[in-house]
């Protein structure tokens, strides 16, 4: 009888161990399965804010950006890659919740979608071969020619300055010119600068002066989406607090460009 006694209770024991256990693997479960996710819109083609590398690894500044954001506000980041139009047709779409591709604030924009706090920020660049030492300001365009491509809007700043435009198909053949001298010198953003010479650390280049007008980037988002930017808000306010933001910044541009 105490045999049969202490089985039974043996098996009641075995029963509420399974029944804890089941519990408990259905609520990781249902953690699990109430993790929210962040669809960030990017395009993966535009080095070194975001692109995919030798292995096919989508990486980037505004890509590792975007993963610490999502990291620090605990949701799981989904990337949804497509060229500029697309990406930002997509986006209006619904396809994706933000967009992390350098994008400008603008007042244009402004009236139709809402910003988090700025991660990237750059400014006008004067541009000259590395031993001119004629051109010191941008006052000094005047009657230069400059490297531009005819779209941007530093075409139009050189132009304004008074410079004859070289026109060019991109920053690259732009500062080539500069190089050789068949250009006294372009206009562009430091970013682009510094990205540019980290490839090409002895390009015969130099920035011999930076307008104090900046450019802000920001994180894109839909609205009607206030609180998922302030989310993302206190998010980047910490990456810029902790020095996340300054290392990703030099570990693609060897300085800090978010601020």
């Amino acid at each position: 009888m105490k045999k049969s006694m202490i089985a039974i209770a043996s098996l009641l024991v075995v029963g509420v161990l399974f029944l804890a256990g089941c519990q408990s693997n259905d609520k990781a479960d249902d953690s699990a399965s109430s993790e929210k996710t962040l669809r960030v819109g990017t395009e993966g083609t535009y080095s070194p804010f975001s692109f995919r590398d030798d292995n096919d690894k989508l990486t980037g500044y505004d890509v590792d950006v975007a993963k610490a954001v999502a990291k620090k506000i605990d949701y799981k980041v989904e990337f949804v890659e497509a060229p500029w139009d697309s990406m930002l047709a997509a986006f209006d779409a619904n396809k994706s919740d933000v967009i992390f591709n350098q994008v400008a604030i603008t007042d244009e924009r402004k009236e139709k979608y809402l910003f988090s706090t700025p991660y990237s920020i750059s400014h006008p660049a004067l541009i000259v071969n590395k031993d001119n030492d004629e051109i010191k300001d941008f006052a000094d365009l005047e009657g230069k020619t400059s490297a531009q491509s005819l779209t941007s809007n530093y075409a139009q700043m050189a132009e304004d300055l008074g410079a004859e435009i070289s026109s060019v198909d991109g920053f690259s053949k732009a500062v080539e010119l500069v190089g050789n001298n068949r250009a006294d010198a372009t206009l562009n953003d430091d970013v682009t600068y510094y990205d540019y010479l980290n490839q090409k650390p002895d390009a015969p280049i130099k920035i011999v002066k930076t307008s104090d007008e900046s450019t802000e980037v920001a994180a894109m988002f839909h609205q009607g989406d206030e609180e998922l930017v302030k989310k993302v808000d206190k998010a980047i306010k910490e990456l810029q607090d902790d020095g996340t933001l300054t290392k990703l910044s030099e570990k693609y541009f060897k300085r800090d460009i978010s601020k």
